[in-house]
């Protein structure tokens, strides 16, 4: 008895860790270099949001920042409209979580 709980508790636990593994891996991180056509700042100033325009396709993708680095590079305009930045951002729930947001020439 106590043989077979125990080969149902392993067969459980490896079931769980395949399963959160599964969860973990479906947010789709993307990188992309591009130019910021508009920023647009919380007004709590906890989060931003920045429209870039991707230089591969051309497309306009809106991207959520909340790191607060990023943040007071927007504040104090040493990252504004027109630079080009390098960016990685997760894509969950139909929104673009940025993870990483620099300029491409380095600040």
């Amino acid at each position: 008895m106590k043989k077979l709980l125990s080969i149902f508790i392993v067969m459980a636990l490896v079931a769980f860790s395949s399963l959160s593994v599964a969860r973990t891996a479906s947010a789709e991180e993307i990188k992309m270099i591009g130019t910021i056509s508009k920023i647009e700042l919380a007004a709590d100033g906890k989060s931003a949001v920045a429209t870039l325009k991707d230089n591969k396709t051309e497309q306009d993708v809106v991207i959520t920042i909340t790191d607060d680095l990023t943040l007071e590079k927007f504040k104090d305009h040493r990252i504004v409209e027109g630079d080009e930045i390098r960016t990685k951002y997760d894509s969950e729930a139909g929104k673009n979580i940025s993870k990483m947001f620099k300029k491409t020439a380095g600040c």
